[in-house]
């Protein structure tokens, strides 16, 4: 009777450890909501990528308008509120860090992986399982490509005019990219220091933007740019030759006491007498500055009190000093890098070694009534350059700007990983053909992913094509075919509409942007993949 009792006890005991169910549903809805998302993100800048792809007009809610076709600025402005998705947005950001070009590359490509991904969980593979054979094909993926690149020497400014044309084609400024691409070459070659080569600093270069004429007239000046006006207050010099250059960081103006308080003067010969002493003082300050040579002033803008009075820049005038005045703070690093002299503090400090030395300052009228100051033929100029940009409307020297930034940024992937790769959507497939050579000699689920992930690869050159006009499916089945007979440079050319050899049509890039676009995209990917759950912090 005893065993009859305990016998249904041993079965529940029984079921309950074999038969426990477990509810999985929450976690994939999370999973394929995050995926989703962030898809919705990749497809909204897929248009725009490729030397034919759209343009994107953002309009913010303060009115603000902005026309451009780099995956970074449109993701930067798109308010994204999911939290995966928000990933991609940093994802392009990243990459813009790291290479400077290739922002919506990477977002398509991070797009395209998660498409596979959910079609292989839905086929009930592991997440894990997934994540572990993205990491082996990023491995191998930039094996591929460093097999695929060709070394590149800085005295060859031929292949980087190249590469920064490339990278030009795609922007709203393609036309001009004859112009810009060697510009970019030389801003960059010109602040390349010789004892540390591999090192570029994109804020040794400077870019002026200055509306008015086309984006033609931009140029390359190696001096200083202001754009502002020389100070004409009681007919100072608008030109000296020979300059010695001060950069003050003092006010040329009446003290102010350290308190705030109110001084009343009953008598006027104590009125008089304050005016004298302002003059005094005033002009025993420019007496010091005349007294050191010095013939040119930069005076930084100040806060506290006026920099300069009509006073102060009338004795100045006097003294035949030309004036700047309102020099923004953020840019005497760069001023004093550039002349090659140090800001001075005091009025005491003022001596003739802290004085920067130039051929030529003088106020030049360009174009449209607008005037600029030059500074040009400095001596022992430092490691720096400036770019003035010119345009017909706002929007263009911004996007202008934008799209030099992206040049120059190529140009510095190549100072710091000298080589180069084909573009056109070639490295995409010889990857997507030589990691699905590769998946067959794998073993298990890990075989059956990378197979997957080798055809997302091909959403490259599909967007290219289909972005150009062209039939997407006949256009990567050919180029797939070019590659499996050994054709490893076979790309599109958007502008024929055909399959060509990229690298006899020019168009390259440095390899640096490809293997960070390829690592970046599929690091995010296994992030997402990773998430099961969201949980909101009140």
């Amino acid at each position: 009777m005893a065993a009859a009792v305990t016998a249904p006890h041993t079965t529940n005991a029984r079921s309950s450890k074999t038969e426990s169910y477990v509810d999985n549903k929450r976690r994939d809805d999370i999973r394929q909501a995050n995926i989703l998302a962030a898809r919705a993100v990749a497809d909204a800048v897929r248009t725009s990528l490729g030397p034919k792809g759209m343009d994107k007009m953002i309009s913010s809610a303060t009115g603000e308008v902005i026309i451009t076709n780099d995956g970074a600025t449109i993701l930067n402005k798109m308010e994204v509120l999911q939290p995966a998705a928000k990933m991609l947005v940093d994802l392009s950001r990243s990459q813009d860090a790291a290479a400077g070009d290739g922002t919506t590359t990477v977002v398509v490509l991070a797009g395209s992986l998660l498409r596979r991904s959910l079609t292989l969980l839905s086929a009930g593979i592991h997440p894990t399982v997934i994540s572990d054979s993205l990491y082996k094909l990023s491995v191998r993926a930039v094996d591929v490509l460093h097999s695929m690149a060709i070394p590149l020497e800085l005295s060859d400014r031929d292949s980087l005019v190249k590469s920064a044309a490339t990278s030009l084609n795609s922007k709203v400024v393609s036309q001009y990219s004859s112009l810009l691409a060697p510009l970019a070459v030389d801003a960059v070659l010109s602040v390349v220091d010789p004892e540390h080569p591999d090192l570029v600093d994109l804020r040794d270069i400077k870019i002026v933007k200055k509306l008015g004429g086309t984006v033609d007239d931009t140029e390359l000046i190696r001096g200083l740019v202001f754009d502002k006006k020389v100070s004409h207050t009681a007919g100072g010099p608008t030109r000296v030759e020979n300059a010695k250059i001060a950069v003050i960081q003092f006010q040329i103006s009446p003290p102010k006491t350290d308190i705030e308080q109110s001084i009343i003067v009953s008598d006027y010969t104590q009125m008089d007498r304050i005016l004298r002493e302002e003059r005094n003082y005033i002009l025993g300050m420019v007496k010091k500055i005349k007294a050191s040579g010095c013939n040119v002033l930069l005076i930084q803008k100040s806060i506290l009190r006026d920099a300069v009075t009509d006073l102060s820049l009338h004795y100045l005038a006097k003294a035949k000093i030309l004036v700047v005045k309102d020099v923004e703070r953020d840019e005497i690093e760069f001023i004093t890098k550039t002349l090659n002299c140090l800001p001075i503090a005091n009025i005491e400090h003022f001596r003739e070694e802290k004085l920067g030395h130039a051929d030529l300052v003088e106020e030049v009228l360009i174009g449209d009534g607008s005037k600029i100051i030059k500074i040009t033929g400095i001596k022992d100029v430092g490691r720096t350059t400036t770019v003035l940009v010119r345009g017909s409307n706002q929007l263009m020297i911004d996007e202008a700007e934008r799209s030099l930034h992206d040049a120059l940024c190529v140009v510095r992937c190549l100072v710091n990983k000298r080589y180069l790769i084909a573009g056109g959507g070639a490295p995409e497939i010889d990857m997507s053909w030589q990691l699905g050579v590769w998946a067959k000699e794998l073993k298990g689920m890990e075989s059956f992913c990378v197979k997957e992930f080798a055809e997302a690869l091909e959403v490259i050159p599909y967007t290219l094509a289909e972005n150009a006009g062209l039939n997407p499916i006949s256009i990567v089945t050919e180029l797939r075919n070019r590659h499996a007979e050994g054709e490893t440079n076979a790309g599109i050319n958007v502008r024929k509409g055909q399959i060509t050899n990229i690298l006899e049509e020019n168009v390259v890039q440095p390899l640096l942007v490809s293997t960070s676009a390829v690592t970046l995209a599929i690091e995010c990917v296994r992030m997402i993949l990773k998430i099961d759950d969201i949980v909101t912090v009140r």
